[in-house]
C-alpha cells in the first residue's frame, strides 16, 4: 500500500481487503448479499464515497456484482471459500475444576441430518399451532408496556398462574405461585437443580439407562453417580436401601428415558419414603408425560409428596417446539427463594414475549386444543412405526416402551450389543438416522447384550416412517451379508 496516497484510497483499499479476506473465509459466500454502501460507510463512520470506491475496486476485480437499485453481492462464479486459516494457538488458559470435568464428559456429535431422522427430541413442523401462536403472539404485542425492564426471575406472573391451573387440570398437581419458576427448557432447570442442591462428590442417583444430558449435568457439578438399574416399570426401587444415602435422585416415573417403564403406585411410595429418610431430594423430569395413548397421563410423583422432597421439571418442548426454550420447575416452599435467585444470576429471566404468549395459549384453551390434535397425529405415527417394525422385521426386532411418549426402543434380540454402532452407521449411510442405546447406559456391564435402537417419530410423517423402515432394513441386510 502506497504510504503517500490520499487517506480515502488508503481507507478504501483497507475495506476492500477485509472484505476480500471475509469473502475468502466463507463469511460472505458467493451469491450473499454485502451491506449497503450507506450502512457499511455508517458503521465504519467514513464516508459513502469512501465505501463505494471500495466496492467499484471490488467489482473490477470481479469478486463482487453490482447493479442499479440492489444490495452488491458477492460474485457467484467464484469458487467456495476455502477453509479459513486456523488461528494461530493463544496462550494456555487453566480451566476450573467443573471446566475439566465438563470437558471430560463426551459430547454429541454434529452431524448433518440425515434424508429421514428417527432423533428422539424432534417435532413435526407441520404440528405447531402457527396461527394460534401468531394470535397470541399479536394480541401480547399491542399490549405495549409503559416501559420496558427486567421482570420476576421466577417468570411473568400470567404464565405462572396459567401454568399453576394447568398442572393441576393435567397432571393433578397443587402448588403455589411462588413455587413455579419458568426456565430456558427443563435442562437449565436441571442445571440449576445440580448448582444448587449438589457439591463435587455428592451421590447422585440415576436410572440407568438414563438421560445422558441430565447424567452430563450432575457429573460436571462433581456428583457421584451412583446408578439403579430399571425393569419394564421403571426404577428398580429395593434396591435403593442396598446404595445407602445419597443428595439427590434424578427419575422419570411417568416415562422412563429410554425403555418407557411407568413407575407403579407402590414404588412411588418407596421411592419418596427413601428420600425422607435419607434427607435426599427428587427431581421429577416430566419430560413428555402429556403423551399416554391408551389410557389417561398418569399423576405426577409430586402430587403424591407431602414432605417437600420433590422438584417437578416440565417442559413446552415435546408439546409445542423445542426451539421456544420453555420449560417450568415447581419447587418445595423451602426453596422458592433460592431457586429465583439462582435463575436471577443465570440468565435474569426467561424470554418476556414467549412467557406471555404461552400463558394466553394456556389462558384461552388453544394449549390442551393443540395437544389433543399432537395426541391424536402421534399415535398415527406411532401406529406407523409399529407396523413398520412387525412386517419389515417381524420375530427379529422386539418394542418396548411404546405406550407412552415419543420414541420406542427395537431391541434385535438376536445382535450382539456391540453391533450397534455398525448399525447406526451403516444406517446413516443410507440416509436414515438412528440412535443405539448403548451410550444410555452407565454401567455397560449391567445392559443386555443385545442390539437396541432409540427411535423417535415426532418428527415424522407416517410415509416417512415406513420408508425409513424399509431402507433400514435394506442397510442392516447389507451389513450381515457383508460380516457373514
Amino acid at each position: 500500500m502506497d504510504a503517500s496516497a490520499p487517506r480515502p484510497l488508503l481507507v478504501s483499499a483497507q475495506i476492500g481487503a477485509d472484505l476480500k479476506a471475509q469473502i475468502a473465509q466463507g463469511v460472505y459466500p458467493p451469491g450473499a448479499a454485502l451491506p449497503s454502501t450507506r450502512a457499511l460507510a455508517v458503521e465504519l463512520g467514513v464516508s459513502r464515497t469512501t465505501v463505494t470506491a471500495a466496492y467499484d475496486q471490488l467489482t473490477a476485480e470481479g469478486y463482487i456484482e453490482t447493479r442499479p437499485g440492489a444490495r452488491a453481492r458477492v460474485a457467484a462464479g467464484l469458487r467456495e471459500a476455502a477453509s479459513p486459516v486456523a488461528a494461530a494457538p493463544g496462550p494456555a488458559h487453566r480451566l476450573s475444576a467443573f471446566g475439566q470435568r465438563l470437558l471430560a464428559e463426551p459430547a454429541p456429535p454434529a452431524a448433518p441430518a440425515p434424508a429421514i431422522d428417527f432423533r428422539y427430541g424432534d417435532l413435526s413442523g407441520d404440528d405447531f399451532p402457527v396461527l394460534a401462536w401468531r394470535r397470541a403472539l399479536n394480541a401480547v404485542l399491542l399490549r405495549r408496556p409503559a416501559r420496558l425492564g427486567y421482570g420476576d426471575p421466577r417468570g411473568l406472573p400470567g404464565l405462572r398462574a396459567a401454568l399453576q391451573a394447568y398442572l393441576w387440570r393435567a397432571r393433578g398437581l397443587r402448588c403455589g405461585l411462588d413455587q413455579i419458576v419458568v426456565v430456558n427448557g427443563s435442562q437449565q432447570g436441571i442445571d440449576l437443580c445440580a448448582r444448587l442442591l449438589v457439591d463435587p462428590g455428592d451421590r447422585v442417583v440415576m436410572e440407568d439407562p438414563g438421560y445422558g444430558a441430565a447424567r452430563r449435568v450432575f457429573a460436571a457439578a462433581g456428583a457421584a453417580i451412583v446408578p439403579v438399574p430399571v425393569d419394564a416399570e421403571g426404577l428398580q426401587t429395593g434396591r435403593l436401601a442396598g446404595i445407602g444415602p445419597a443428595r439427590l435422585a434424578y427419575v422419570t416415573p411417568s416415562h422412563q428415558f429410554p425403555l418407557g417403564g411407568v413407575l407403579p403406585a407402590a414404588r412411588r411410595q418407596a421411592l419418596l419414603a427413601w428420600a425422607e429418610a435419607c434427607g435426599a431430594t427428587i427431581v421429577e423430569d416430566d419430560y413428555d408425560g402429556e403423551y399416554r395413548f391408551d389410557a389417561r397421563p398418569v399423576e405426577a410423583l409430586r402430587s403424591l409428596d407431602r414432605t417437600g422432597r420433590v422438584i417437578y421439571a416440565g417442559t413446552v418442548s415435546k408439546t409445542l417446539s423445542p426451539q421456544l426454550r420453555l420449560g417450568y420447575l415447581v419447587v418445595p416452599p423451602a426453596l422458592e427463594h433460592a431457586f429465583a435467585e439462582a435463575k436471577r444470576l443465570a440468565d435474569r429471566q426467561a424470554p418476556g414475549l414467549e412467557q406471555a404468549a404461552l400463558a394466553r395459549l394456556l389462558g384461552d384453551g388453544g394449549y390442551e386444543r393443540h395437544l389433543r390434535q399432537a395426541r391424536r397425529r402421534n399415535a398415527d405415527r406411532r401406529a406407523a412405526l409399529l407396523a413398520a417394525l412387525a412386517e419389515t422385521f417381524g420375530a427379529e426386532v422386539r418394542v418396548e416402551g411404546a405406550a407412552a411418549g415419543l420414541h420406542l426402543v427395537a431391541w434385535f434380540d438376536g445382535v450382539p450389543a456391540g453391533a450397534e454402532a455398525g448399525m447406526a452407521a451403516a444406517a446413516r449411510a443410507a440416509g436414515i438416522g438412528v440412535y443405539p442405546v448403548g451410550p444410555l447406559y452407565f454401567d455397560a456391564a449391567a445392559r443386555p447384550d443385545r442390539a437396541g435402537l432409540l427411535l423417535g417419530f415426532a418428527g415424522n410423517e407416517p410415509e416417512a416412517i415406513r420408508a425409513g423402515i424399509r431402507r433400514l432394513a435394506a442397510a442392516l441386510a447389507t451389513v450381515r451379508s457383508a460380516s457373514s
